[in-house]
C-alpha cells in the first residue's frame, strides 16, 4: 500500500463516492446510533450542522463490512457496519496541502492518547508546536481528544490519525495538519466498533 491512489483505485474510488452519495439516506434509523452513546450532541459544544451527525446510511452492498471509507471532500467518515448499510460521521480533514489519500489500516487504538507534533509540523509552525517538541500526555486537552485510531501502511506508521478533537467547531472544515478529526462522543462510539487491522480508505 502506499499514501497516493493509482488512477485505477481513484476511478474505483470516484464510482464508490458517487454510490455512497447516491444511496446516502440522511435520518434513517438514527436512534439506532445514538442509542449507543446518547444524543451525541457534545456536552457544552456546538450543535452540528444535520449532514454531519452521525447517521444511519444505505450504501453499496459490495463495500467490505468493518471497512472505514473517508470522503474528504464531504467530510464524511463511513463504517461498512453490515452488507448495504453504514453509519455516517462528520469530519475534519486536513487541509489542502496536507490532506492524506490513500489506503492504510487500523494498526493501533489508543484512548486518551498522548500527542506529539511531527517534526514537519514543528518546521511549518515552530512558534505554536516547538513548546510540545517533547510531547502532552493525554487528557481532555489534548489535541488528540478521547481515542485515536492510528493508520499504518506496510507495517509503518503514517503519522495519520482518527481522533477526537477539542475543537469540534473545526468538523466539517479542512483545517488539520493531515489527520481526521471527530467530534470526541462520536469517535468513542466508532472506536468501540473498529477492530486492529480494520481497512481504512481515504478519497
Amino acid at each position: 500500500m502506499n499514501g497516493t491512489l493509482s488512477r485505477r483505485e481513484m476511478m474505483m474510488g470516484s464510482a464508490a463516492l458517487a454510490a455512497l452519495a447516491a444511496l446516502s439516506t440522511p435520518g434513517i434509523a438514527r436512534a439506532a446510533v445514538a442509542a449507543r452513546v446518547g444524543d451525541f450532541l457534545p456536552v457544552g459544544g456546538p450543535v452540528l450542522a444535520p449532514e454531519l451527525m452521525p447517521q444511519v446510511v444505505r450504501v453499496r452492498r459490495d463495500l467490505e463490512p468493518g471497512s472505514i471509507i473517508v470522503l474528504s471532500d464531504r467530510f464524511h467518515l463511513y463504517h461498512i457496519s453490515s452488507p448495504g448499510v453504514a453509519i455516517r460521521y462528520g469530519v475534519a480533514v486536513g487541509r489542502a496541502e496536507l490532506k492524506f489519500r490513500g489506503t492504510a489500516e487500523v494498526a493501533r487504538k489508543v484512548e486518551w492518547p498522548s500527542w506529539k507534533p511531527t517534526p514537519e509540523m514543528i518546521e511549518r509552525s515552530p512558534g505554536h508546536y516547538a513548546k510540545y517538541a517533547d510531547g502532552m500526555p493525554g487528557g481532555p486537552n489534548n489535541p488528540l481528544g478521547a481515542r485515536a485510531l492510528y493508520l499504518y501502511q506496510n507495517g509503518h506508521d503514517t503519522a495519520i490519525r482518527i481522533h477526537g478533537t477539542v475543537e469540534p467547531q473545526s468538523i466539517g472544515s479542512a483545517v488539520s495538519n493531515g489527520c481526521i478529526r471527530m467530534v470526541n462522543e462520536h469517535v468513542i462510539d466508532l472506536y468501540s466498533r473498529v477492530a486492529i487491522g480494520t481497512p481504512v480508505t481515504v478519497f
